[in-house]
């Protein structure tokens, strides 16, 4: 049914490779072509569309990227109050962008939600290399150089800490390569996308940043001339002081910071709530209505029918775009897999609305219609299943997020134990739908044959089943009838089947002859007619049948109700001998995802840790700057919880990602400190004077890759539900970051390195720093 008359619904499917956009745009090209071939009383219109979503979400990713840009610039003109500059900065966003699209194309990517969140991303840590570029021209201008000669300083100076840290953030790339299922598939395109802009923001901010910064920049600063102390300046040495106090007492507060830190973070980690997916708020919902079993199908259709004017009755009907319902079951004549479109039997529909500018909560929503619908028309059960192409894609085909089978060789002991345990579930009161949704109890007749009676009257059960076909079922599967008729020569199947509406009574049933030619005998005369109630259908892995319980979640996360179903099975105490139960549904997937990343962002510390070392050519060195790792994945962490978001893909992906800029921070500086402790031979005051060399652009960058990030992290329009958590965790792990390497890790390199000789190690014996050098 289309708004509650009855249609011809055809679902169209696209192959795994193909464009959703471009499989509706074709789909509605060829629409008037099929038009015509139809008669002229058949009208075809075109309902549900997955593409609407796909195209507001890129959408709404593209404004994020606008918005983040001009924030970015914002940020720059603040700090360093020059248009010219802040131009500069925000020519190079465009350019790499544009190349990262065309580096995805080579690579066979599309452009997809997390592409296109990559790219969004990439705009936030795109300016780090074109800001830090123009940030060190400035003091290059301040120290009284010519304008070319500051540019060309400028960039020989930090080119290869720059380098440096593009390869850092690359480096968190590398669990793309090996993570696998859902994760690995997810992470590619973003760190495709940010790889790909990265590179070339690295090339240009080495090329197109100082030929511009040459054409365009003005040198204010003249040669001799004493420079006016800025509020900026003030708090650069108000901040040298601070942290020179600091160096006295460094080995406790390093001690204290790091253990609280590492408690802090295994703390929130164990509170915060666990998802594979943020929750989405959408416009678009999709209910299984379940009435009492053995209900007919037009029974059925009124049901859905008085469903839909409750809903009107709730929402308003002027909110309703469309709905669309299919009642009963598939005929055995349809050709389309079931897999897309199920139901259990003619008591069975499903229901799919679309909304018009809905702006509320969907999941309460989802509860008013809940206990409006048992208010009113309290004989029908409602199960919410994902609607929305990527929920169902990435739910691997669970259509609730808690799913338990109890299987076994007994059917019934495995319904005895699944009713038990859905009597548990239904005690944790964020669950909702708790059902078993197999039809167990479905009401049948049961026809037991009387053999001595049937052979005196010259029949067998053989001849009796025969008889029964047609009225009871098809010859469909019994006996293949082939006509061939018409212009065209076609060959019909034709199957013989007594309409359902003749045969209304147990009455009937015990009147049908089962002689040919014959009135007598008939069925009540060799056989007893006895109502029972049995399966109406059977769930098998298989020869082991199973029984399902399931139930969807209201507001609460994954993990946690994981952790109340598994209490839940436990306090069954022992199970029958032979009876098994296994957590299905989106809870496995749970733990694939959390194990996954989590390797994920293991391998990523590995990565950036050996190639830290071989670069400083000293652990001392790289382990000092991964310090701010725990700081970043506590202020991430902070961030979600005050956000009402959980750890799931999406969050997860943002905590590793943070991890990558902060260590380029971390870099920044220590490459900076390290340098001038081989000149000075001086730890702490290395530290504290790279500090300040640095405070600035560490600043600088970290608020306008946050500004570029916030309209991200807002998750306003379609779709935006799915990536805040990713914007939400870099914002939270940049912020706890700054603070760590403006405060923690110049104490950090002070202790650690303080003592450290400033020979090198290297093993080249032309390297005049070497211990190896002419020997």
């Amino acid at each position: 049914m289309i708004d509650g008359k009855r249609s011809v619904y055809i679902n169209v499917a696209k192959s795994g490779k193909a464009s959703t956009y471009d499989v509706v745009q074709n789909l509605k090209k060829v629409i008037p072509n099929i038009q015509k071939n139809l008669p002229d009383d058949v009208k075809i219109s075109y309902e549900f569309d997955q593409s609407v979503y796909v195209i507001n979400a890129v959408k709404s990713l593209i404004v994020e990227g606008v918005l983040g840009a001009l924030l970015t610039g914002l940020m720059v003109i603040l700090f360093l109050r020059d248009m010219r500059a802040a131009i500069i900065v925000i020519l190079t966003i465009p350019i790499s962008i544009i190349s990262g699209v065309l580096f995805l194309k080579l690579f066979g990517q599309t452009i997809n939600i997390m592409s296109l969140s990559g790219l969004a991303l990439a705009i936030g840590i795109l300016v780090d290399e074109s800001t830090v570029t123009i940030e060190n021209i400035h003091q290059h201008f301040a120290m009284g150089k010519t304008k070319a000669r500051a540019i060309w300083d400028a960039c020989m100076e930090i080119a290869f800490p720059k380098l440096l840290i593009l390869l850092c953030i690359l480096a968190v790339f590398a669990p793309a390569l090996v993570m696998t299922g859902i994760p690995g598939s997810l992470f590619m395109p973003l760190a495709l996308s940010i790889g790909f802009s990265m590179i070339t923001s690295y090339l240009m901010s080495q090329t197109f940043v100082p030929i511009m910064a040459n054409w365009m920049m003005k040198n204010n600063h003249v040669a001799g001339e004493v420079h006016k102390e800025t509020a900026f300046d003030r708090f650069k040495v108000r901040y040298s002081n601070l942290l020179e106090r600091l160096m006295a007492s460094k080995k406790i507060i390093v001690s204290i910071s790091l253990v609280l830190i590492l408690a802090l973070v295994a703390v929130m980690y164990q509170f915060t709530g666990k998802d594979v997916l943020p929750n989405v708020n959408s416009s678009q919902f999709q209910v299984r209505i379940t009435a009492p079993e053995g209900t007919r199908i037009e029974k059925t259709e009124e049901k859905v029918k008085a469903v839909l004017h409750q809903l009107g009755t709730l929402i308003g009907k002027d909110k309703i775009a469309i709905s669309s319902a299919y009642v009963g079951l598939h005929p055995s004549s349809f050709a389309v897999s079931p897999i897309y479109l199920y139901n259990a039997g003619p008591h069975e529909a499903l229901l799919q609305v679309a909304l018009k500018d809905f702006k509320g909560n969907s999941d309460l929503l989802k509860d008013e219609i809940r206990a409006h619908l048992k208010k009113t028309m309290p004989e029908l059960k409602l199960s919410f299943e994902p609607i929305e192409l990527t929920e169902k894609i990435l739910s691997q085909g669970a259509n609730t997020a808690i799913e338990i089978r109890i299987s076994g060789m007994m059917k019934k002991m495995n319904a005895m134990s699944a009713n038990k345990l859905m009597a548990k579930l239904k005690e944790l009161d964020y669950l909702r739908d708790v059902k078993i949704p197999q039809s167990m109890n479905y009401p049948a007749l049961e026809i037991n044959i009387d053999r001595n009676r049937a052979a005196q009257l010259g029949l067998d059960a053989q001849d009796i089943s025969k008889s029964l076909v047609a009225s009871t079922a098809s010859s469909r599967y019994t006996s293949k009838n082939m006509w061939v008729g018409g212009m065209m020569g076609i060959a019909y199947d034709v199957q013989v089947q007594m309409p359902q509406n003749i045969l209304n009574s147990q009455d009937e049933l015990a009147n049908i002859p089962l002689s040919k030619n014959a009135d007598r005998p008939v069925l009540g005369d060799v056989a007893t007619i006895t109502p029972v109630k049995t399966l109406g259908e059977s769930y098998n892995l298989g020869t082991m049948g199973y029984t399902t319980v399931t139930a969807n979640v209201h507001q609460t996360d994954l993990g946690r109700a994981k952790k109340d179903v598994q209490a839940a099975i436990d306090s069954l105490g022992e199970l029958p001998k032979g009876v098994n139960i296994q957590v299905a549904g989106m809870a496995p997937v749970l733990d694939d995802t959390m194990n996954s990343l989590a390797s994920g962002l293991l391998i990523a510390i590995v990565v950036i840790f050996l190639m830290l070392t071989a670069n400083f050519q000293s652990f001392k060195v790289s382990l000092t700057i991964l310090t701010t790792v725990p700081f970043v994945v506590f202020g991430s962490l902070v961030l979600l919880k005050l956000t009402g978001s959980t750890i799931n893909m999406q969050s997860y992906m943002g905590i590793i990602m943070a991890v990558g800029v902060s260590i380029a921070n971390a870099v920044l500086l220590i490459s900076n400190a390290e340098t001038l402790r081989l000149e000075n031979k001086n730890a702490m005051l290395s530290a504290i004077t790279a500090t300040g060399l640095r405070i600035r652009p560490i600043i600088m960058t970290t608020l306008a890759m946050t500004a570029g990030m916030l309209p991200m992290a807002i998750g306003f329009g379609e779709g935006g539900d799915q990536v805040s958590p990713l914007g939400r965790a870099i914002i939270g792990g940049l912020v706890a970051s700054t603070f760590s390497v403006l405060i923690i890790l110049p104490l950090v390199f002070a202790w650690v390195l303080g003592k450290t000789k400033v020979q090198s190690p290297s093993l080249d014996p032309e390297d005049e720093n070497s211990v190896h050098f002419n020997n």
